[in-house]
């Protein structure tokens, strides 16, 4: 199998579970809301799952894999497999041993910690008692997550990704059933049944890698040591990616202070919420699963120091992901009213809520492409082992988003309104992308910029002339005519395979390679390497 199928193969797969997972964790945070509603008990278990939560985020799930495939991946094309797998146990048991200590600490001094969390002064934490009871049922998620992670990243290394992004679901099905009455009303009330629905479903995200580890090799014989030069290699790497994520919760904190700031009008901040959730469905659909993807080859290639190969994944990835993303900023520009009014505009969520929504996802839209070329850029950094470049630039582009939104804010707040932090937002993304595109291609050489723009300049005419056609039916099919959710829904629907099919007709009149690229792979034919690798 090529690398590129192999690529379009494991994204295509990741793409299909992370799909399932997002429908369940629809379902999921349905039965939530039905059962605690907004009430204080609500409150309660929302915060006792985010401080884990949190946790998991900044040292599991990115920093883990970030950290362990670049190094596992080189130890699997240099060292005997018995040596690959030594280290691979040492690795197991010393994060076991460190994740136990933190989810202990965690339990022991979980008052402390959700008082860290909240702004009330110590004297008046009476109604955080709760948070504190489910916050010590939870914690010891991060023990399970954290081992979920690293059987995660070992997978991946041999190019296992199914199962790996399968596990989520399992977590949302373990909620889901303990939300059901039959079994939460063996437990205190609900809150607690969803406290240890989210242990059991941690556990279960661990467990059910065990038996695809055991089979690559790994028998879990005990072995601890923080001096092996594996262990010590991958604490040197999760270092910068834990500063690295602790800087996007920054950014997100710094957007949330500008959007509840008292210009704004009322509903800004849960407009970017609304719009960031339909942007992140674009993103986790396809760009994410890709960059899931390229992590571990890359990695190989660069353990191998075939930097040319890595330089073609990387090329690749970037025209196959960019033909997706630059149509889908386009369509959410165009459609973006008929978008939002028809997955939210119910209830409470009235037609002003839409486009104030609406002006938030344009913005938003308009840093699609640099959204999904920043998660296909930063693993290229990490497959060499260097996870302190994308750190610094994100810092620099904090900044730049700070100084930004004050611009927006104090300046043009006429002109942007309650979309001046998404636009900050996307323009700090372009930055971040081309910051760190110079540095690569100062280190590696040549990446083929000029078929990489040559591809672009194809992608965006076609997606042009589709925006056209979005406007047109928009305009002319009478939709803001409907009332009623179905009719909203069916002409909806069918705008959306109009333009689809439009684009990729467009992009093959034109001869856009990715389409090319993409049917000959799946057809098993051959292409023309003239066309399709970046020399």
């Amino acid at each position: 199998m090529t690398e590129k199928k192999q690529i379009l193969k494991s994204a295509s797969v990741i793409t299909l579970v992370t799909i399932a997972s997002r429908i369940l964790g629809y379902v999921r945070d349905q039965r939530i809301t039905l059962l605690l509603g907004t009430s204080a008990l609500a409150d309660s278990f929302v915060l006792a799952y985010r401080i884990p939560n949190l946790l998991r985020r900044l040292v599991a799930e990115g920093a883990m894999t970030a950290a362990v495939i670049p190094v596992f991946t080189s130890y699997l094309a240099g060292k005997p497999r018995e040596e690959v797998w030594d280290f691979a146990n040492r690795l197991f048991w010393t994060m076991a041993v460190i994740l136990a200590a933190i989810a202990v600490l965690g339990m022991v001094f979980s008052p402390t910690v959700v008082h860290m969390f909240t702004a009330l002064d110590p004297g008046h934490t009476a109604q955080w008692d709760r948070a504190i009871e489910l916050n010590r049922i939870i914690f010891p998620y991060i023990f399970f997550i954290g081992l979920a992670a690293l059987a995660m990243a070992i997978l991946n290394s041999f190019h296992i990704f199914g199962l790996p992004a399968a596990t989520p679901i399992l977590l949302n099905v373990s909620i889901i059933v303990f939300s059901i009455g039959a079994v939460w009303g063996r437990f205190k009330d609900p809150a607690v049944a969803l406290a240890v629905g989210v242990l059991v479903g941690g556990a279960l995200q661990f467990l059910v890698q065990v038996p695809a580890l055991v089979r690559q090799g790994m028998r879990f014989k005990f072995g601890l040591s923080l001096r092996d030069a594996g262990v010590r290699s991958v604490g040197r790497l999760m270092i910068p990616v834990f500063l690295g994520g602790a800087v996007y919760q920054i950014n997100i904190f710094v957007d949330t202070i500008f959007a509840t700031s008292a210009k704004m009008p009322e509903g800004s901040l849960s407009s970017l919420y609304v719009a960031d959730r339909v942007m992140e469905l674009v993103l986790g659909g396809y760009a994410i699963a890709v960059a899931t993807a390229i992590l571990p080859m890359m990695s190989h290639q660069a353990a191998m120091h075939d930097f040319e190969a890595m330089k073609k994944t990387f090329a690749f990835s970037l025209r196959i992901v960019s033909f997706i993303t630059i149509p889908a900023m386009v369509g959410l520009i165009v459609l973006r009213e008929p978008i939002i009014s028809v997955l939210f505009q119910h209830g409470e969520f009235s037609s002003a809520s839409t486009v104030l929504t609406a002006r938030a996802l344009l913005y938003y839209a308009l840093g699609l492409p640099a959204f999904a070329a920043v998660k296909l850029i930063v693993p290229a950094f990490y497959s060499s082992q260097d996870t302190r470049t994308p750190v610094r630039v994100a810092i620099y582009a904090l900044a730049l988003n700070i100084l930004l939104n004050m611009l927006f804010l104090k300046t043009f707040f006429q002109t942007f309104y309650n979309g001046g932090p998404a636009l900050a937002t996307s323009l700090t993304a372009y930055f971040n992308f081309f910051a760190l595109f110079i540095v690569f291609r100062r280190r590696f050489g040549r990446l083929g910029t000029l078929q990489i723009l040559i591809s672009l300049a194809k992608v965006t005419a076609c997606s042009a002339l589709m925006g056209l056609l979005c406007w047109g039916m928009v305009e002319y099919s009478g939709f803001s005519a409907y009332e009623s959710f179905w009719p909203r829904l069916g002409l909806f629907s069918l705008m959306i395979i109009l333009a689809t099919l439009f684009f990729i007709g467009m992009a093959w009149v034109i001869r856009c390679a990715e389409v090319e690229e993409v049917y000959g792979i799946a057809t098993r034919s051959e292409v023309t390497p003239g066309r399709t690798m970046t020399k």
